[in-house]
């Protein structure tokens, strides 16, 4: 009789063949039993594929799926390996990053101790050549619970890459899809829609995923198209929230989610476009945000006194008083400086 599949880890890959050898080492070693590991080759041109072959013949007992498919971009690569994972669980890891060999079954262990549909560990930004670490993150909500009817702004708090969680399958596999899916923003805006299907988080304190930072993609910019798309991604996203029972009273925390994602982050990026018009694009922003998502001007999420007493994201709440008092231009030439000279990158 075959053991029951625990986990199922997705594998988005495209040109890292440098890479994916490691990060391949990392899966196949996972302490957990009964993990599967389904690898999407998202029409790769380099050598890729080889090696996922390779790895599929030297295990042949380590469950190694291969999706070879042509390039469509990770959002659907995502959603091929969701429609095909057979674990109760199911984790995504990129492909030219690595995670602790005990990854799998500590956030499994968690999530089944608390009957938790999301499972959450902490992750280590590491330099990708010299494997200095820049920062330790998600470690300090150790033994805490979300739960979404009582406490769903705690999710402002959390970081939006897909890759240091596990999610009931169930949650995942009955998941809204988006027609036009994002490039920009595509973690976050993948898991407001798991969040619908989400009543109960746990978090564990361990660094269990290494994230690589290449120093050509520490400043990275966002063309004129892309912003359009984003927003427009982002408006369909409220949109199913606003016909969904459990997605109405999520609401104001989307607007919330709308600030510190549109408000901050996308600004960030744009500013990294010496073309463009940055006054103009923060005039824009502005605009787009009191529009469509006008509650975050003035919810109590987003108060420092609430955040402070809540111990929740303090620095959004302070972002956006600098953002309303006008001087998110001199804040983002410091933020520039701290990633750019001090190698700080401050994560929201």
């Amino acid at each position: 009789m075959e053991n029951k599949i625990k986990v199922s880890i997705i594998v988005p890959v495209y040109k890292v063949e440098k890479y994916l050898h490691r990060s391949m080492d990392s899966l196949v070693n996972q302490t957990l039993d009964s993990v599967e590991i389904i690898c999407i080759n998202d029409g790769s041109p380099d050598n890729c594929l080889s090696i996922l072959k390779e790895y599929q013949e030297k295990y042949p007992d380590k469950n190694i799926i291969i999706i070879d498919k042509q390039n469509e971009g990770v959002w659907k690569g995502r959603f091929d390996g969701i429609a095909k994972a057979r674990g109760e669980y199911i984790g995504f890891t990129d492909s030219d990053d690595y995670i602790a060999l005990d990854y799998a079954e500590k956030l499994y262990n968690a999530a089944k101790k608390t009957n938790a549909d999301i499972s959450i560990c902490g992750f280590d930004r590491m330099d990708v050549d010299t494997g200095h670490v820049y920062s330790t993150e998600m470690t300090q909500f150790e033994g805490k619970e979300i739960d979404m009817d009582k406490n769903p702004e705690d999710i402002l708090s959390i970081n939006t890459a897909l890759w240091n969680k596990l999610y009931k399958a169930e949650v995942l596999k009955n998941m809204k899809n988006l027609e036009n899916p994002p490039r920009v923003f595509d973690d976050m805006m993948f898991l407001l829609l798991a969040y619908l299907n989400t009543k109960k988080m746990t978090f564990i304190k361990d660094s269990l995923y290494y994230y690589m930072v290449r120093q050509d993609s520490i400043m990275s910019t966002i063309k004129k198209e892309q912003v359009e798309a984003t927003q427009n991604a982002m408006l369909k996203i409220k949109e199913i929230y606003e016909h969904d029972e459990n997605g109405k009273k999520l609401l104001p925390v989307i607007d919330c989610m709308a600030f510190l994602h549109f408000g901050i982050s996308l600004m960030f990026r744009i500013s990294a476009d010496k073309t463009s018009n940055f006054k103009e694009e923060l005039r824009k922003n502005k605009e787009y945000l009191n529009k469509n998502f006008a509650t975050w001007r003035n919810s109590k999420y987003l108060k420092i006194s609430y955040c402070i007493s809540h111990k929740s994201n303090t620095k959004v709440a302070i972002m956006r008083k600098i953002y309303k008092c006008g001087l998110f231009r001199l804040f983002i030439s410091v933020y520039n400086f701290m990633i750019n000279k001090l190698k700080i990158d401050i994560k929201w």
